[in-house]
């Protein structure tokens, strides 16, 4: 694992950056890469590709994460220059009925570990597990060797209030998530999906080292604006911090 991803983990500061598993647009990509840069994200998530890999390495020194369902797809994304890489980010199936239970995530977990044996592997916990079922696969996803385990949750969330308390809603699954997680396993837990500036610093006093987000950067329609949403969330992760040590 890179040293600055490691320290960020180990100092529950580290931010990550989700331009989406399903996203291929290369320019989308480069805009969010550059603003994950310039907000002050600690690494970016993007999918598999291996013109992808290259594109953000030459927008970007932060940590290049890729994510993908099947192992295969990994390689050619590795050999590009992918720093890690995430089993995960189911959320982009849900919509079209797909879901990954205990047994296939823990199968992808064994047969990627096979292929690609020394990269730092990051596997996220399907929410539509019970709580009780999400821990247990955690700590046989971190005995089948992944370094870091991420949950989600916030595409199963119905808020039903607008404004904080509705964002509050959002990320409840995955907040509950990565309180139940990080007390369970030795490795870092990552807080992912329907995160907001509201929310990540209630993932990191969950015991989260860290949190990912997509849409609340991606859904935003120019540069500025996606720069000025890591930001808020890097200042919120920082504020926790210092909160934490009061």
């Amino acid at each position: 694992m890179r040293s600055d991803l490691q320290q960020a983990l180990a100092n529950q500061t580290a931010l990550k950056i989700i331009s989406g598993l399903t996203n291929f647009n290369a320019a989308h990509v480069v805009d969010i890469v550059k603003a994950a840069d310039q907000g002050g994200a600690t690494f970016v998530d993007i999918a598999a590709d291996a013109e992808l890999v290259r594109l953000a390495k030459a927008a970007t020194t932060l940590p290049i994460c890729v994510s993908a369902v099947e192992p295969e797809a990994f390689l050619a994304a590795v050999a590009a220059g992918a720093d890690l890489i995430e089993i995960g980010n189911f959320d982009a199936f849900y919509a079209q009925g797909r879901r990954f239970e205990a047994p296939e995530v823990l199968d992808l977990t064994r047969r990627t570990r096979a292929l690609l044996p020394e990269i730092t592997l990051s596997v996220t916990v399907p929410h539509i597990l019970a709580l009780d079922e999400q821990v247990a696969l955690a700590e046989a996803l971190v005995a089948a060797g992944a370094d870091i385990i991420q949950t989600e949750g916030g595409t199963s969330s119905q808020p039903t209030h607008p404004g904080t308390l509705g964002l509050i809603e959002k990320a409840a699954p995955t907040l509950a998530a990565a309180y139940e997680i990080s007390r369970a396993v030795s490795v870092p837990v990552l807080c992912a999906s329907g995160l907001s500036d509201v929310t990540a610093p209630m993932a990191i006093a969950a015991g989260a080292a860290g949190v990912g987000v997509g849409s609340a950067v991606n859904k935003m329609d120019n540069p500025l604006a996606m720069i000025a949403v890591v930001r808020k969330l890097a200042e919120s992760l920082q504020v926790a911090r210092i909160a934490a040590r009061a």
